[in-house]
């Protein structure tokens, strides 16, 4: 698992159908770090600190094993702050 901060929607309208319709996330580990994408299947919005799972963790998580997904946000985390990431 890893804790990483959503920074906003992506949209894309042409997707394989295994997709459906779950909403789509850039998140990173810090600010600056690199930008991933993830699948959103608890309801976040940009700036919340979330908990996310990859591999074949993801593809449960998103709904199926066989779901193409590599990460996955299946936790809002209450109260996390960048100070906390640095210690």
């Amino acid at each position: 698992m890893k804790i990483m901060q959503v920074e906003k929607t992506l949209v894309s309208t042409n997707r394989i159908a295994e997709l459906g319709h779950r909403p789509l996330l850039v998140v990173a580990e810090k600010q600056g770090g690199t930008p991933m994408v993830a699948i959103d299947a608890v309801g976040c919005v940009p700036g919340d600190w979330v908990i996310c799972v990859g591999s074949s963790a993801a593809r449960e998580a998103a709904g199926s094993k066989s779901f193409p997904s590599d990460l996955t946000i299946v936790g809002i985390i209450d109260r996390w702050s960048a100070e906390d990431q640095a210690r």
